[in-house]
């Protein structure tokens, strides 16, 4: 014959279980988007971050992620590499977008400062592999561009096309997923640059966001963090 819970007993049980319940629909996603200056401007009003903020508002989940900027102006991927400790494994994510990439390109022009591509790999691997030991959702994304023209005439689009692929194999090694801004940003440009601009469609200076690169960068970021 099987026995009663006696009525406490039950009502506790009932108690705990839906606690547990709660806390797991309401735990807050904590999502850190660790680059360079582009995403150090991302976190600022009408930045990229802050249009994701808004539109998950907007969607009455606001409250399920905290987005934090931890973007450095002129880092590449060694410095990342250096400061992932500070900067993000001690805030614990949940999840974590990788876009770096310019200035390791740029630099190498402009200061003679930018990194091989064979460092550009090392660096990029031991970061995605510091953040999977963490079991650290991990999300990495192309540069973009350095200069809009739609022709490939870009003076660095040789050296983009050639770490954005880096950057997609270790999103395919790693299984992590992948915001291709590099592919991105070169289609919308095929429909909206008519007139072969290197900059003042997604980009103010060919580098940094105009409030439609931002909109844009927001809708893909986020169509990836919300496809789980």
């Amino acid at each position: 014959m099987l026995r009663r819970i006696p009525r406490l007993t039950a009502i506790m049980i009932l108690f705990a279980a839906m606690t547990i319940l709660t806390s797991l629909r309401s735990k807050t996603q904590k999502v850190v988007f660790f680059g360079d200056s582009i995403t150090q401007e991302g976190a600022k009003p009408g930045g990229y971050i802050v249009l994701m903020k808004t539109t998950l508002e907007q969607k009455g989940t606001g409250s399920n992620y905290d987005l934090i900027g931890a973007g450095i102006g002129g880092n590449k991927v060694y410095d990342l590499y250096l400061r992932m400790d500070d900067d993000v494994l001690s805030q614990n994510p949940d999840v974590v977008f990788i876009w770096v990439g310019v200035n390791d390109v740029w630099h190498k022009t402009t200061s003679g400062t930018g990194t091989d591509a064979d460092k550009f790999d090392k660096f990029y691997e031991a970061i995605i592999n510091k953040l999977l030991d963490r079991h650290i959702r991990t999300i990495l994304v192309t540069p973009a561009v350095i200069g809009e023209k739609t022709d490939f005439t870009n003076q660095q689009d040789g050296d983009l096309n050639a770490y954005s692929q880096i950057i997609r194999n270790l999103a395919q090694k790693y299984h992590c997923g992948l915001v291709d801004l590099r592919e991105i940003f070169h289609n919308y440009e095929l429909k909206n640059n008519p007139g072969n601009k290197e900059s003042g469609i997604l980009t103010r200076d060919r580098v940094h966001l105009t409030d439609a690169g931002n909109q844009l960068v927001a809708e893909k970021m986020l169509e990836v963090l919300l496809n789980k």
